[in-house]
């Protein structure tokens, strides 16, 4: 792994979803900041150039054929790669496919040397409140693109951190109003913790973002008028797309705990993690990242 410049201007490149576009994190009028933003500001104490590319609603596809190639183009001295959590609210969900995009985008950004920062992250039906029998499936996906994205960190020498865990997910003062993503207490936690890690390895020079927050904390209205405006677009996409499905995946959950054969789903999501993994190719570049 290779450390950003000493000398003239760091080049920061974002990719990801709504996490990494900032979305809970406003500063102005449909203008998002967000945690990439807030870290770019501490990674050196001279100049900075970065570029978010990422996109809300974008899934690893979105990432390799859209994001990947602009960022190449930048050749960044370091890259920001979270996504996934849009991959399992599909119901053309594949994590074999998952794990052959993030593979080609991982490789592709550890090939020009540059140092890659990956996360893994809750999942969405936990973050929601979802019944069980609905965030069941939902989780057990989630956690195979998290397997999948630590095992493809630790391949190509990413610094990776544990999103999946933090106060930004148990603390509801720390969330936007839409209780899936961060608000600017939330991206602030997660760029300090990025900063952290960064630091750690002598690859953040600059200050650290600060926790203080600019915005108060959305109210308990705040919350309403989001799920009675944008919030009930969002959940019928999801219903259009994932529901019929995630319906299916919940009686099958239902069926196998009143049977006590609840494992039998985990051995199946942990077999076609294994073997997404195992379809692989061999990875040139991960000895030299």
């Amino acid at each position: 792994m290779r450390p950003p410049r000493c000398a003239g201007v760091l080049r920061f490149a974002a990719l990801g979803d709504s996490l990494t576009e900032g979305v809970g994190d406003p500063v102005g009028d449909r203008v998002w900041r967000g945690w990439a933003a807030l870290l770019a500001h501490g990674l050196a104490e001279g100049p900075v150039d970065f570029t978010n590319l990422a996109v809300s609603g974008s899934r690893t596809r979105d990432v390799l054929e859209r994001q990947l190639p602009a960022a190449l183009e930048l050749r960044p001295d370091l890259v920001s790669v979270v996504v996934g959590v849009n991959d399992t609210l599909r119901c053309t969900f594949d994590i074999r496919a998952v794990a052959a995009r993030l593979d080609q985008v991982y490789a592709a950004c550890t090939g020009q040397g540059a140092v890659l920062l990956t996360a893994c992250l809750p999942d969405p039906g936990a973050m929601l409140g979802l019944p069980w029998a609905l965030a069941g499936p939902l989780a057990r996906r989630q956690r195979a693109v998290n397997t999948v994205v630590h095992a493809l960190s630790e391949r190509y020498g990413a610094l990776h951190l544990h999103a999946c865990e933090g106060d930004w997910i148990t603390d509801r003062a720390l969330r936007s109003a839409d209780r899936l993503h961060p608000g600017e207490r939330g991206h602030r936690q997660l760029a300090l913790r990025f900063h952290a890690l960064l630091a750690e390895h002598g690859l953040a020079t600059g200050p650290a973002p600060s926790a203080e927050a600019e915005c108060p904390v959305p109210t308990k209205a705040a919350r309403l008028r989001w799920l009675a405006t944008a919030g009930t677009g969002w959940v019928a996409r999801r219903c259009t797309d994932l529901l019929p499905q995630l319906l299916t995946l919940a009686v099958d959950e239902l069926r196998h705990r009143a049977r006590g054969t609840s494992t039998r789903l985990d051995l199946r999501a942990s077999a076609a993690v294994s073997a997404a993994l195992a379809a692989l190719p061999v990875a040139e570049q991960a000895d030299a990242a």
